[in-house]
């Protein structure tokens, strides 16, 4: 195919993207247009040989009715991530480490498009009015948006790949990421229904972490998983999952992770899973760990043991309800009884770096390292 070829395709797709646009706004299938378009391609390219009109028709259905750019990276199963800023090229997560990648799109309309096309069918829109916007694509992944003018060099799209299955203790262990005696510490706080804290920064892998500690609870236990944007897929028998909702653009219908995790408690749950604590949430569950909900397990974004205390504390005065520091500084001694950080080392090995006891001091927290093992002196 020559460049004129290539031109005149992405023209002929061009005309249609706002005649398919409308379409999926209005719920109609595209399978009709992309009909229309082979039909096209066929009577303007009938010089051409059939595998040539094949190749053509694909080009123009991804340009027009799929993600264009994306559509191969989201097809290559060793992406992770999928990060765009406006026109510049497009850049993705392979086992860890990012790479920039020779596609890009073309202008920020074609984007734009795009954007509205993968949210269509999570019901989600974003404009100039709500230039931010988090959602979940049909297969699982999330989508983060924002636009111009807040996104200064065009809009920028994120996308977090969903693993259809999570990764077990076992496979952890091959990988690297575990050591089988941590499986042993981590089995033994879960059959002692310790309260478990994950934290770690960015793209460290506490989403994992927290699916494989929970992959090692009973089958049958009843566990209900409350997160701002549902991941976790649990290989248990009785799995509620309850997932929070953002305001419309009319700033109504919002239900938070708080009000969700006080209504768990309402649920008859043998264990409660928080996907992360990031606001006033973090006292009811403090409150709700602290009062006969043992075994729990929740995740906080932080780079140590020590900053997710800390960062755990401050949540919870975030609730507003007058408590002391001192009284906060104690229920979070009381209610988690195990850390586990996890880390992104620089070959991209997502790791857990360090489990740590949580002991009660005098007006302070105290922690003891119980994995890797102190060395003896």
């Amino acid at each position: 195919m020559n460049a004129r070829e290539g031109e005149q395709i992405e023209a002929i797709a061009a005309r249609f993207h706002t005649i398919l646009l409308e379409q999926a706004r209005e719920g109609s299938a595209g399978i009709e247009m992309a009909t229309e378009l082979a039909a096209l391609v066929n009577r303007r390219a009938a010089v051409l040989s059939s595998e040539s009109r094949a190749l053509i028709v694909q080009r123009i259905t991804e340009r027009a009715l799929g993600a264009g750019p994306l559509e191969r990276l989201l097809r290559d199963p060793q992406v992770d991530e999928i990060l765009v800023s406006g026109t510049k090229p497009i850049w993705v997560e392979r086992g860890g480490r990012l790479a920039v990648t020779d596609a890009n799109f073309e202008s920020d309309d074609q984007l734009r498009l795009t954007i509205e096309r993968l949210l269509a069918p999570a019901g989600r829109r974003v404009d100039e009015a709500e230039p931010l916007c988090d959602a979940r694509l049909p297969d699982g992944s999330r989508v983060n948006v924002v636009l111009p003018p807040l996104a200064v060099d065009g809009p920028a799209l994120s996308i977090r790949r969903f693993r259809p299955r999570g990764l077990s203790a076992g496979q952890l262990v091959e990988l690297g990421s575990w050591s089988a005696e941590l499986v042993e510490i981590l089995a033994d706080a879960i059959e002692r229904r310790l309260n478990i804290l994950v934290c770690g920064g960015t793209g460290s892998g506490k989403t994992t972490t927290l699916a494989a500690i929970a992959g090692l609870l009973d089958a049958d236990e009843r566990v209900v998983t409350i997160e701002d944007t549902a991941e976790l897929r649990l290989n248990l028998c009785h799995v509620v999952r309850l997932e929070g909702r953002p305001a419309s653009i009319e700033g109504r219908g919002e239900v938070t992770i708080r009000s969700l995790v006080r209504n768990a408690l309402r649920m008859r749950p043998d264990r409660i899973i928080v996907g992360e604590v990031r606001g006033a949430e973090a006292l009811d569950m403090l409150i709700a760990l602290s009062t006969g909900h043992d075994g729990s397990l929740t995740t906080i974004h932080a780079g140590s043991t020590a900053e997710a205390l800390r960062r755990l504390e401050t949540l919870a005065l975030m609730a507003d309800v007058g408590l002391p520091y001192g009284a906060i500084r104690a229920q979070v001694a009381e209610a988690i009884d195990l850390v586990v950080f996890q880390l992104r080392d620089g070959a991209g090995l997502r790791r857990v770096a360090s489990v740590d006891r949580v002991v009660a001091g005098d007006g302070a927290i105290a922690t003891e390292t119980v994995y890797p093992a102190p060395a003896r002196a």
